[in-house]
């Protein structure tokens, strides 16, 4: 297979979606030789549609403690979390449990 696309979706809750310009849901085609895993995700995402403060989604290389991750309805933690290899149709959603005052 020389062509790998990704169609997946990510959506953003709980205030995570100010950090990407205010929209809950993007639809994204991820080039499926340079994004594999979530770690490589989360790399594409600071590099394409990350667009406010950065420091609040992304810390050490992971998303921020706080952030909640859930792909397909299942916590991150009990699918390899940032080694969890993305499949076509995945979703994957980002809630923010960090309020500020």
């Amino acid at each position: 297979m020389t062509d790998k696309k990704l169609d997946i979706t990510l959506e953003f809750g709980g205030g995570a979606e100010f950090l990407f310009n205010k929209i809950k849901k993007h639809e994204v085609s991820l080039d499926g030789k340079k994004v594999q895993t979530i770690r490589d995700l989360l790399t594409w995402m600071k590099e394409n549609i990350l667009t406010e403060r950065p420091e609040l989604f992304i810390q050490d290389g992971s998303v921020r403690p706080g952030i909640l991750v859930l792909i397909n309805d299942a916590d991150w933690e009990l699918m390899g979390e940032l080694e969890y290899e993305i499949q076509p149709k995945d979703n994957i959603l980002f809630i923010s449990t960090l309020h500020g005052g």
